[in-house]
């Protein structure tokens, strides 16, 4: 339960800031619902938006096609997703440098899951690049990226404790990474736990909380199962018994998801990355919960 006002017009308080997740379509029917939650969303204003790379590489066209068509028709900023899994170094850097001929300036660099899948034991590949660290440096030498990471608050799934995580954070920090990006978690007790952690390490660089509004639970928690992320049971008890019932699980999620972001806004935070599984509505609400509003502006860029 919320105990404490969102008062978004104190001094003391930094501006609310936000980013968007999207993933590229397979199908022209996704690729409409994409570009209609890109164009609900945009009028946010969005400190960037990003796009991610499908597990070996599987949606290196799709990726590239969807961060062009965001630079060509969008003022948005957009920044996308590159791993290591299934390429040699030459081939990364030859995407590095398309990203940046296509005006890209922002890459979240991921070690990224096994060809085989997530559980399966990760195998560099042969003359690529062997850690998410190398891959960061890599892209630095490149070009002038920026380079988001990702962060673990409960830990990586194959990482041996949360030191060793620590340890890669701290590797991907050392190598010129600019922000971390949290896997999503529910219990916001954990995130503040890993920002003490994070600190005591002398990492300084913004770690944003990754935010997965709960659109369907089932698919939440099976997600969560793969990715080393707790499911708590009061946010089960909240789904409970509305499997068929839309309309109920729909005003849930968002009352679950608002208390988690303005709990966040309560206690200092003001940067929020929302993984929004190219659906909308329920992330267009939260960030209205969270003061922000459309800007009268339109998404396509004016023509010259």
């Amino acid at each position: 339960m919320i105990t404490t006002a969102f008062r978004p017009s104190r001094e003391s308080r930094r501006p609310i800031r936000v980013s968007f997740e999207f993933f590229p379509p397979k199908s022209a029917e996704m690729e409409a619902t994409l570009w209609s939650s890109i164009e609900r969303l945009a009028p946010l204003g969005p400190s960037f938006v990003s796009v991610t790379y499908g597990a070996g590489g599987s949606t290196r066209e799709r990726t590239h096609n969807t961060v062009a068509r965001l630079v060509r028709e969008t003022d948005l900023k957009p920044a996308a997703h590159l791993t290591c899994v299934a390429a040699t170094k030459g081939e990364v850097d030859d995407v590095v440098r398309a990203y940046h001929e296509a005006g890209v300036r922002h890459i979240v660099a991921l070690r990224g899951d096994p060809v085989e899948g997530v559980g399966s034991a990760y195998t560099a590949h042969p003359g690529g690049y062997e850690r998410s660290c190398d891959l960061v440096a890599g892209i630095k030498r490149v070009g002038d990226f920026e380079v988001s990471v990702s962060a673990y608050p409960e830990r990586h799934p194959e990482a041996g404790s949360l030191d060793q995580d620590l340890d890669a954070l701290k590797a991907k920090v050392d190598c010129g990474a600019d922000r971390a990006i949290t896997q999503f978690f529910f219990d916001n007790d954990l995130f503040f736990r890993y920002l003490d952690r994070v600190q005591s390490r002398g990492i300084n660089i913004p770690i944003i909380p990754g935010i997965l509004p709960v659109q369907n639970f089932k698919q939440a928690a099976n997600f969560a199962r793969r990715t080393g992320a707790s499911v708590p049971d009061w946010l089960a008890a909240r789904f409970e018994g509305l499997e068929d019932d839309v309309a109920t699980r729909k005003l849930v999620a968002a009352a679950v998801a608002a208390e988690q972001v303005l709990d966040l806004v309560d206690r200092g935070i003001t940067d929020f990355h929302f993984y929004t599984m190219n659906r909308a509505d329920l992330v267009y609400a939260i960030c209205h919960l969270l003061g922000l509003r459309a800007a009268p502006a339109v998404t396509e860029k004016a023509a010259a």
